[in-house]
């Protein structure tokens, strides 16, 4: 499996890049019979959330992007992409896979036109599907991250 490592030196690099990842996911769907499913590892603060918001700017989301952590699940409309939404889980606070079940995670992967982002995912491993996009956020010092990306 190929692995790409990025270094971003600032949260505006990190969204930045999350921009130039969903044009490359958007590329990606076209040819998947599921939803495309993005785990998303690291610590707390390590850069998920400010990755999540260049990605919604990249496939044209106005809203504002906060952590699900609280939610545990928030959809938007995906406007550059006809029938699509983006749904960004937090699983960190799930006791079980059933809870993500809940809330309907069978139905939403199954759309092909769905993109997935989820955090936390080693609290749902169990039901994710086979054929996911990883990538890995480290903090290297205060403003410097390293996010390494398999299965683009």
């Amino acid at each position: 499996m190929i692995k790409n490592k990025y270094i971003t030196n600032s949260d505006e690099e990190t969204r930045d890049l999350g921009e130039k990842i969903a044009n490359d996911i958007l590329k990606k769907i076209s040819r998947t019979e599921k939803g495309q499913v993005i785990a998303l590892k690291g610590d707390l603060g390590a850069g998920k959330t400010t990755f999540m918001q260049g990605v919604a700017k990249g496939l044209g989301i106005k809203k504002k992007i906060l952590s699900p952590t609280f939610s545990l699940m928030k959809k938007f409309k995906i406007n550059s992409y006809p029938k699509s939404f983006l749904y960004h889980f937090d699983c960190y606070r799930f006791e079980s896979e059933k809870e993500v079940l809940d809330l309907g995670f069978e139905e939403i992967i199954s759309n092909p036109n769905n993109i997935i982002f989820i955090e936390w995912p080693e609290k749902i491993k169990g039901v994710l599907p086979e054929n996911i996009i990883n990538i890995i956020f480290k903090n290297l010092s205060e403003n410097i991250r390293e996010l390494e990306i398999s299965g683009l």
